[in-house]
């Protein structure tokens, strides 16, 4: 009886230990808050995407708004085209936004910034407008009006900042050090 209950004892730590590795396998592998679901796609051209991947989150002021769905190379530009996947609440976003890749801390992973740009806001040229003429105005009419600079399906984000690659920024120091070394011999 006790070798019994010993053998359902030690199935039951390996089955959550099992659990527990799937659990962390998919945390890691970012594939338990992918979410294919309803949004629009935007691209973006980097000159460097070094260390990006698919699934990499999309963020807003530290806030996760997408993820990147793609990651192709432009063979006539040169360039990586990133493809990202936003929300579809976050459809107010200004045409003009910017795109950064960052890093997470001084190891982590790769992830897309964005910043929104100025961008006029129609809405509020629309209201003026409405309020001026004495017209009631529905700012609900406002969002899917076509004069409405935002980005939608499809749309490309122009201001791009691409990814800081440590072997590279290296390589230009030792460079710079040891040009300026030579400099100092000739001397």
């Amino acid at each position: 009886m006790t070798s019994r209950m010993t053998e359902i004892w030690v199935g039951i730590f390996v089955a959550a230990g099992m659990a527990a590795l799937f659990m962390l396998a998919m945390k890691v592998s970012n594939l338990s808050t992918y979410n294919s679901g309803e949004g629009f796609d935007v691209i973006a051209h980097f000159e460097d995407a070094s260390g990006l991947k698919v699934r990499s989150p999309v963020t807003m002021a530290g806030v996760r708004i997408g993820r990147v769905k793609d990651i192709q190379f432009d063979d006539q530009t040169f360039e990586a085209v990133v493809t990202m996947r936003l929300e579809k609440r976050h459809n107010t976003l200004p045409q003009d936004t910017s795109a950064s890749i960052y890093t997470a801390g001084l190891l982590g992973e790769k992830y897309v910034g964005l910043e929104p740009g100025a961008g006029s806001d129609h809405c509020e040229e629309l209201a003026l407008e409405a309020e001026l003429e004495g017209e009631e105005f529905n700012p609900a009419d406002c969002k899917n009006d076509a004069g409405n600079k935002v980005l939608r399906d499809g749309s490309r984000i122009v201001l791009t900042q691409s990814s800081m690659v440590l072997e590279k920024l290296i390589g230009q120091f030792v460079s710079r050090f040891l040009s300026d070394s030579e400099v100092e011999d000739k001397k």
